[in-house]
């Protein structure tokens, strides 16, 4: 049966006068309640035997991939937005290496971004590993691949234009900030503008950050001590500055393996913040138990009948890294629920990592749970 226009208008205002219901209006839509699901991870490293492995991969003519990220990939695509700290520069070649002085290929960071990650965070104390030339490039190459960065920038007048930061999430205005305690003795030279923790700079960049419209502040951190599983007091008290001026979120990354993760409470604004300490390695070669896995964390943001965005819930999984085997296989994030997917050889490994992980979390967490699987 065919229907004019008119026919269709008269039986939705008819069906309208039945049912009660209201037409849809561009007002309405845009006053309906906003949410934003927003993932973390921790260091993205980059060791010589990953390159030598990515470089195998790729036929000894171009860095492999594709491999690495294939099971965590769904975890990171399904938030609305995923963040990580890449900690290696992006140095161009032709030779590119790991530790101490770390250097890697474009294609390592398009391989995040093919994860799902829409954020490479870059003030860490590995980001002038190869100097203030890769440094910048790193900069370049980030911007070429269109990702979302923050922490280093090419100079003070590039610092001014980049900061704030500010990302409209599902109608939602997120502030992002990212910050590193050093970079392993290499002063930043000509000019190169790293982002580190110093007090008074960060209140101003906070401060300005939200004046620029930020509803939910996020501060990143690279800070804490290599290898200990819990933070300690300077953590704790530069937490609690930056709640004081405001963070909504603070994420932890750079000691390699887990920190608690807290629901800090903000008597003042009367609201709980989130507070991980150290979300762990996402991807590295290191070897001891407590560094062959980590963790990512999802905090929900939604607004409020009040029109006010705020933080809902937060919940955490781990996840291991496990090596190669031979040809035809690469360094992979295996999630916690897919642990039949890691060599038998490397069981004792995840076993090592999910006891102790789980011990400190569960211990110590506070109001933010693991995640429930469907």
């Amino acid at each position: 049966m065919t229907m004019n226009l008119s026919s269709i208008l008269l039986t939705f205002s008819l069906l309208q006068a039945i049912t009660g219901a209201a037409t849809p209006t561009a007002d309405s839509t845009a006053m309906a309640p906003a949410g934003a699901t927003v993932l973390f991870a921790g260091d993205a490293m980059q060791h010589q035997a990953q390159l030598d492995q990515a470089l195998s991969e790729g036929g000894g003519k171009t860095y492999d991939y594709s491999e690495c990220f294939r099971w965590i990939a769904p975890t990171v695509t399904e938030a609305d937005y995923a963040v990580v700290n890449l900690e290696v520069p992006l140095g161009g070649g032709p030779r590119y290496s790991g530790y101490p002085c770390f250097s890697a290929p474009d294609s390592y960071a398009q391989a995040l971004m093919d994860a799902g990650f829409d954020m490479l965070l870059t003030a860490n104390n590995h980001c002038l590993d190869s100097g203030m030339k890769a440094a910048r490039r790193t900069i370049a190459a980030l911007d070429s691949l269109g990702a979302d960065h923050i922490g280093t920038y090419h100079d003070a007048a590039d610092r001014e234009a980049k900061v704030p930061f500010v990302k409209d999430i599902n109608g939602i205005r997120f502030g992002f900030l990212n910050y590193t305690y050093g970079t392993n003795g290499i002063p930043a030279r000509d000019g190169m503008e790293v982002a580190l923790i110093d007090r008074n700079r960060i209140a101003k960049e906070m401060k300005q950050t939200r004046e620029a419209g930020a509803e939910i502040l996020v501060v990143t951190m690279h800070w804490g001590i290599e290898y200990v599983l819990r933070e300690n007091a300077i953590q704790r008290d530069l937490a609690q500055f930056l709640i004081d001026n405001g963070a909504d979120m603070v994420i932890g990354s750079h000691p390699h393996v887990i920190q608690p993760m807290k629901m800090v409470r903000d008597e003042k604004r009367q609201q709980d913040v989130p507070v991980v300490y150290s979300l762990g390695n996402f991807i590295s070669n290191m070897k001891t138990g407590d560094t062959r896995g980590g963790a990512y964390m999802r905090v929900r943001v939604e607004r409020d009948d009040d029109g006010k965005a705020r933080v809902k819930w937060a919940d955490y999984d781990t996840f291991f890294c496990a090596k190669p085997t031979g040809k035809g296989t690469n360094f992979t994030v295996i999630p916690s629920d897919r642990t039949d997917l890691i060599p038998a050889a490397q069981k004792e490994h995840w076993r090592i990592f999910d006891r102790s992980s789980s011990k400190v979390f569960d211990a110590e967490n506070v109001n933010i749970p693991r995640r429930k699987k469907q």
